[in-house]
């Protein structure tokens, strides 16, 4: 049995939602198959007041072992550093965060919030918004770049705003059955096993981007969006096209542009008008390459696949 304890501060609670739509391990198979207790949960738990209170104090002090800290949200410093503006259970949350992540055994951080500081902590940041162990790509965050959990581990983060369900119990199922040490964690200190491909992988329309065939407008089911509507899934890593939402789509299945949300620059361009859904450019070249690829070599590669695109490429090929 692994205890797990899941705590939010400065959040939209949209990792929370998603986490309760998990499907392949439901949140009920988290408790009943794989020997997770849910030890509180902000919309599970139902202790309250002086009962959550001692419960966080039994953890804190070895009463009640914490196999398993889970962090949702930001880090709220404000205002001065005092973390005020962000108060739970008598105290600034970033008190009991420090306290917590002392005794767990892992740290898990959840969304984009808690990795990276997210949309909170853009500028001006006046929540003085931090992740966990990161500041966007400064590594540091709240707790500072050289901590590691109770067993040798530095923050497990699960990016995206929010994260994918099933990245969340999966993860929390390998830590829970003692195969942490099968994690390998990139720079950002994100499990490869979901975060080394890129949100391209799996893309319908892969042979648009191949051919240069781009679209135009939102919803439309055939060509690129990389081209016209600022699509960063060539430079997003997530599983968005291998893991489906719901089971059935993804964000670019539907016609929407990837936002790269699972990186730590999200919001890229601090959300200026005319700059999110349309791809920066100049001379018709875009501004950022897909990782390998240099402006050159991508002038020379739009000339000759547009050159040998087939007519079919620009039909739309679903057909009801």
């Amino acid at each position: 049995m692994a205890n797990l304890l899941w705590l939010q501060g400065g959040a939209c609670s949209g990792n929370t939602m998603s986490f309760l739509n998990a499907e392949e391990p439901s949140v009920c198979d988290l408790v009943t198959d794989f020997g997770i207790n849910i030890l509180w949960h902000p919309s599970l738990g139902i202790e309250l007041g002086d009962q959550l209170k001692q419960l966080l104090h039994d953890c804190i002090s070895g009463k009640t072992k914490l196999d398993i800290f889970v962090f949702e949200g930001t880090i709220v410093n404000a205002p001065n550093g005092t973390g005020h503006w962000n108060r739970f259970a008598g105290r600034p949350m970033k008190e009991w965060v420090k306290e917590l992540c002392a005794v767990a055994d892992f740290v898990v951080a959840i969304g984009d919030c808690a990795t990276y500081g997210g949309i909170p902590a853009m500028a001006p940041n006046p929540s003085q918004s931090e992740g966990l162990q990161f500041l966007k790509r400064n590594h540091g965050g709240f707790l500072g770049k050289d901590f590691k959990s109770k067993a040798g581990l530095p923050v497990i983060n699960i990016p995206g705003c929010p994260a994918h369900p099933d990245w969340v119990t999966q993860i929390l199922v390998a830590v829970a059955c003692g195969r942490a040490g099968d994690l390998t964690l990139d720079q950002f200190q994100r499990p490869k096993t979901f975060f080394q491909s890129f949100t391209q992988t799996g893309c319908t329309r892969n042979m648009h981007f191949a051919y240069k065939v781009s679209t135009t407008e939102f919803g439309q089911r055939n060509g690129c969006l990389y081209y016209d509507l600022g699509c960063r899934g060539p430079m997003t890593h997530s599983p968005c096209n291998r893991i489906l939402w719901n089971r059935q789509s993804s964000k670019t299945r539907a016609g929407m542009p990837c936002l790269g949300c699972t990186e730590p620059e999200f919001p890229f361009f601090d959300l200026a008008p005319g700059t999110v859904f349309k791809t920066q450019t100049v001379m018709g070249v875009p501004k950022e390459m897909p990782p390998g690829m240099d402006k050159m070599r991508y002038i020379k590669l739009t000339a000759s696949a547009k050159a040998a695109a087939p007519a079919w490429a620009e039909e739309d090929m679903f057909v009801v």
